[in-house]
């Protein structure tokens, strides 16, 4: 499953050159892993509810262009891998004119208790959701 979607680059995305300052790429990245984990019928809220938190554990970002203030951008999020105790999500974000890739990411995340004891193996029923995402 991959989910998709736009965002608006803002005057406040931007950095003193008039282009996307690095940190706003991560926060729609952060939005576009929420919103799959949504989109997934799991609320990161009940989640935390239910003790289990998914923090990130390691990131790696390509920035391969620029976007610009009023570009529109697409996000997209799919699971690349899943070993049963740490899922990677693809992200990558493009122009939304062009189609060009932007920033090419890969994000590992873990699951953890809300005490911060890590899970070693993902807690059900993520681990069926990750499963069947990568397939």
């Amino acid at each position: 499953m991959e989910h998709k979607f736009e965002q608006k680059v803002y005057y406040a995305d931007t950095d003193a050159y008039g282009v996307v300052w690095h940190g706003a790429y991560l926060r729609w990245l952060e939005m576009g892993r929420v919103m799959w984990c949504e989109a997934t019928g799991n609320n990161l809220i009940e989640l935390k509810n239910n003790d289990i938190v998914l923090p990130v554990t390691n990131i790696n970002v390509r920035y391969k262009a620029s976007a610009r203030l009023n570009d529109d951008v697409i996000i997209t999020t799919k699971i690349e891998k899943f070993n049963g105790f740490c899922v990677t999500f693809r992200q990558r974000i493009l122009s939304k004119d062009t189609e060009k890739v932007l920033i090419d990411a890969f994000v590992d995340v873990v699951a953890i208790h809300n005490d911060g004891k890590l899970y070693r193996k993902m807690p059900s029923p993520l681990f069926e959701i990750f499963e069947r995402a990568i397939v």
